[in-house]
């Protein structure tokens, strides 16, 4: 089975969909045969020989890898002239944007082949190692600190010199997401004081274990910003609001605004308004991580840095593209997991039962498959379910049925046998052996069941049935005997104060 990958058209873009390295890993751990088109590494510093050398094929044209791969992999989505490519059986994996491209998916299935969006990989514990947005997301969260400090005038940390005092940069991230946890990382190690907005209150935590400060709104606990789905939502008007004033309250007091809000399949809300910029100090920075969506500040130019009111205004989309090296490598290592989850070269297949496939999977043999069903995965308590009341409690009655009688009649029989053999020595060992198990059963057994474990009951209750009779032992004239009796009774008791101890030990673990 063959995996193609092309070089990236869309202006700009430097990133490449599998690096010699995973590459490599396709051919030799999955069984894949690779394909790769002439120089598509080479804008992210991978050059034809390193493809070479990992076993990949090079080929100089586009069109043979999409007549010759049953996979392609890309980064962004396909071009009207890829598209049309496509053969049918074929399967595209790449960025599609599935809820803004429904004209896309037509043309991919009017091609009777299969697509998918590795953007729609559920955010579960699963597909962690497949969710190439979280990947590039944090590499732009990063970037994005890093272009702010291109922009900005003065140092992030605070300094005293000689020649006076800096104050440390303040910082405000709204969206406390994968990029925006980058961004606070990486402002924090810059030396930034950093502050924090998000409508999840479930990423509080998050955002203080990196320590910023995460700005709360008085709101009551049923205004939940977190869906189904791990991200954010439209929220009411009222919160709106009250967060609108907010973010102009510290747009006049921050240096630098970074924005990463998104709401899946709708344009990125405006969050920062004309009003606010004007705010701002001359030399501040707003970062717009939400641009290629429509930007959440109201004067983002997509692509370009402007400056309003003596404000820089970063409306780059291509924060990942900007490092195209290590963009290349995570992203290149998502889709190795992908390849892997479905079955690799062997035994690939679009299995519409997994839900994690299912998911991603937007266009299936020519059929639009988008959008999936619901992933529940949000992080925020679940409603508890009504405790059903307790059934009374009914006292049962013990009552002797004919097995208790049987058994005390086989009993006495054996006694009386036991009797009529008249062998001192042997009723002697007998009634030892019987006075043991009562005394030393009734002795352990009932000790409360707090103090010690179901299992050690039975040993030390054992252990006590052997005390018992090593002390009887060891008042015989029989010298062996009573020797054996003492180590008996020596054992046995290291048994029962060893067990006390380490139950002992095992409580005071769960103890508060």
């Amino acid at each position: 089975m063959k995996v193609g990958i092309t070089k990236e058209i869309y202006p700009g873009e430097c990133r490449v969909a599998a690096t010699p390295e995973t590459a490599r890993r396709l051919i030799e751990k999955l069984g894949f045969e690779v394909l790769v088109e002439t120089g598509a590494g080479e804008a992210a510093s991978f050059d034809d020989e390193r493809y070479r050398e990992a076993g990949c094929t090079v080929l100089p044209e586009a069109g043979d890898i999409w007549h010759g791969s049953d996979i392609v992999l890309k980064v962004r989505s396909p071009e009207p002239k890829e598209v049309e490519q496509m053969r049918a059986g074929q399967t595209l994996v790449a960025f599609l944007a599935p809820a803004q491209n429904h004209d896309l998916l037509e043309q991919i299935a009017g091609q009777h082949a299969s697509a998918i969006a590795v953007e729609a990989v559920p955010r579960i514990s699963r597909a962690q190692k497949l969710d190439a947005l979280s990947s590039m997301a944090n590499i732009a969260g990063y970037r994005a600190v890093v272009e702010a400090a291109g922009q900005f005038g003065r140092f992030f940390t605070g300094q005293i010199t000689a020649a006076g005092k800096v104050p440390p940069a303040k910082v405000l991230v709204i969206g406390a997401g994968v990029a925006g946890l980058a961004a606070i990382g990486t402002a924090r190690g810059l030396g930034a004081i950093v502050r924090a907005f998000d409508v999840r209150p479930e990423v509080a935590d998050q955002v203080k274990s990196m320590g910023a400060e995460f700005l709360m709104l008085d709101f009551p606990a049923d205004e939940q910003g977190g869906t189904a789905g791990g991200y954010a939502k439209t929220m009411s008007k009222e919160f709106i609001d009250a967060e609108m004033a907010l973010f102009a309250a510290q747009a006049r007091d921050v240096d630098i605004i970074i924005t990463t809000a998104l709401i899946p399949g709708k344009p990125a809300p405006k969050l920062i308004t004309r009003e606010m910029v004007e705010s701002m100090r001359p030399g501040s920075v707003i970062v717009d991580l939400a641009a290629e969506q429509g930007g959440n500040c109201e004067v983002t130019v997509p692509n370009e840095v402007i400056k309003h009111a003596g404000v820089f205004v970063v409306g780059y989309a291509d924060l990942a593209s900007r490092l195209a090296h290590t963009s290349s490598q995570l992203y290149g290592t998502n889709l190795y997991h992908l390849l892997d989850e479905m079955g690799g070269a062997e035994e690939f297949k679009l299995d519409m039962e997994d839900l994690v496939i299912r998911s991603a999977t937007v266009v299936k043999d020519g059929e639009i498959t988008w959008p999936p069903p619901p992933v529940s995965v949000s992080a925020a308590a679940p409603t508890p379910a009504a405790t059903p009341p307790a059934a009374p409690a009914v006292a049962v009655e013990r009552r002797f049925g004919w097995l208790d009688y049987a058994l005390m009649l086989v009993s006495a029989a054996l006694l009386i046998g036991v009797a009529m053999t008249r062998d001192r020595g042997f009723i002697t060992d007998f009634t030892v052996f019987i006075l043991a198990c009562i005394i030393g059963w009734q002795v352990v057994w009932n000790v409360t069941a707090s103090l010690h474990t179901p299992l050690m009951s039975v040993t030390n209750a054992i252990s006590g049935i052997i005390i018992v009779g090593g002390m009887l032992q060891v008042g015989v004239d029989h010298l062996p005997a009573a020797i054996l009796g003492a180590i008996a009774i020596f054992v046995a008791t290291i048994n029962i104060s060893g067990g006390f101890l380490v139950t002992h030990r095992m409580l005071k673990m769960f103890r508060k």
